[in-house]
């Protein structure tokens, strides 16, 4: 780099010849450092980034390259219109889910509008995105998440109070023991568990198998081990009208579906395939007339 300032328009130039590939990282990463979104960044191309911005920039973007992803850089992702810290004790929430929290909304609303409170529960939050964005979508829900990680649940709980979620609690424990103990019951359970298969996380993407929480990726031998430990739990705590929804991995729809049907014969089981056409979401509607 030379001692010549640099405007921002040439910093980006910079960085997606230095990456060799066509990304938004460099663009999230100088509004990052800037303290600009990134549709203000894109309207100050033209301004000169100071010195030690671009020092900063060009240390980053390295550590990018050698696959750390950009959202552990910046500590933060957008999911559902809010921003969420992360960090590289939870996953980093997907596009996926989001549609995962909204098809739940929907169900919720439909079934449990004269209900004055709704009780639900988040398995395995993580970062906490689905809990606090259900209970700051829906104030009448109360929420509860679970998580086994001490460290993910750390992060969940920086998340609701910056967020103002106060009506999600949380528990530490594995899936759904802690509130078992607890005899909580609840309207809604919904949950994205590990479901990569063990032997297939070497084969993910190096951002994703060299730095995110194998705890929150491995799903077992065969990639259902936490389902089947989840459904077989879920007749302990939910109510007698409840609505469950998953995400699964592409391809393990049918057997999450058939599970749940062997665990509740008579409930209403639905497949949702995301905007991409994948099959993503499995739900069930339990003591509902059909």
């Amino acid at each position: 780099m030379t001692n010549r300032k640099w405007k921002i328009s040439e910093a980006l130039f910079w960085a997606s010849s230095f990456l060799n590939t066509k990304t938004t990282a460099p663009e999230l990463l100088l509004a990052h450092l800037l303290r600009l979104d990134r549709t203000q960044l894109l309207s100050n191309l033209r301004e000169t980034c100071p010195d030690d911005i671009i020092e900063q920039f060009q240390e980053l973007m390295t550590r990018h390259k050698l696959g750390l992803p950009v959202q552990y850089l910046i500590g933060e992702e957008h999911f559902y219109g809010r921003s969420f810290l992360v960090n590289k004790s939870v996953l980093i929430p997907r596009p996926e889910t989001e549609e995962l929290v909204q098809l739940m909304l929907q169900k919720m609303t439909a079934r449990f509008y004269k209900k004055q409170t709704i009780t639900g529960c988040d398995v395995g939050t993580g970062s906490g995105v689905i809990a606090i964005t259900l209970a700051c979508e829906a104030k009448k829900l109360e929420m509860t998440a679970t998580d086994i990680s001490k460290d993910a649940l750390q992060v969940a709980k920086q998340n609701a109070e910056r967020l103002n979620a106060t009506n999600v609690t949380f528990v530490h424990g594995d899936l759904l023991y802690p509130v078992i103990s607890k005899r909580n019951r609840f309207d809604i359970i919904v949950s994205n568990p590990p479901y990569i298969e063990t032997n297939a996380i070497s084969k993910l993407d190096v951002n994703v198998r060299a730095h995110e929480p194998h705890l929150a990726l491995d799903g077992g031998k065969d990639g259902y081990a936490i389902y089947r430990k989840l459904i077989r739990q879920l007749p302990e705590v939910i109510n007698e009208q409840a609505i469950i929804g998953f995400e699964v991995g592409v391809g393990q729809s049918k057997t999450v579906a058939a599970l749940l049907h062997e665990q509740f014969p008579d409930a209403n089981i639905e497949t949702t395939v995301d905007i991409n056409g994948k099959d993503r979401i499995v739900s069930a509607e339990i003591g509902f007339y059909r």
